[in-house]
């Protein structure tokens, strides 16, 4: 599996409501609409009282590299991009595979 890691910092006119409605409510049914999408978890930044750098995280993942190109190639992407542009500043990615480390094999 190939995922796309995204960091994401809003727009600042928004309000933290109006942001994560667009991203967490809208938004899911455009990416839902790529070609050969497996998954998709979001990971939006709690509330705090320090300014973080980034407003979340978001992930996707893919059978392949591929297929990752096939998607973000597509009329579907362009529309995802056109919403992204209303409630999106920035976005920052990479492509990345995933490795999962066992907490029960960490020694003590």
């Amino acid at each position: 599996m190939i995922k796309v890691v995204a960091v994401i910092q809003a727009k600042t006119e928004l309000s933290r409501d109006e942001f994560l409605h667009l991203w967490n409510v809208e938004h899911p049914d455009y990416v839902r609409k790529l070609p050969g999408i497996r998954r998709y978890r979001q990971n939006p930044a709690i509330e705090h009282r320090k300014g973080w750098p980034f407003s979340g995280m978001a992930e996707l993942w893919f059978d392949s590299v591929a297929d990752v190109r096939t998607a973000y190639a597509g009329d579907e992407a362009k529309l995802l991009f056109a919403h992204e542009d209303l409630f999106l500043d920035s976005v920052q990615w990479f492509l990345a595979d995933e490795r999962e480390i066992s907490l029960d094999e960490v020694q003590s």
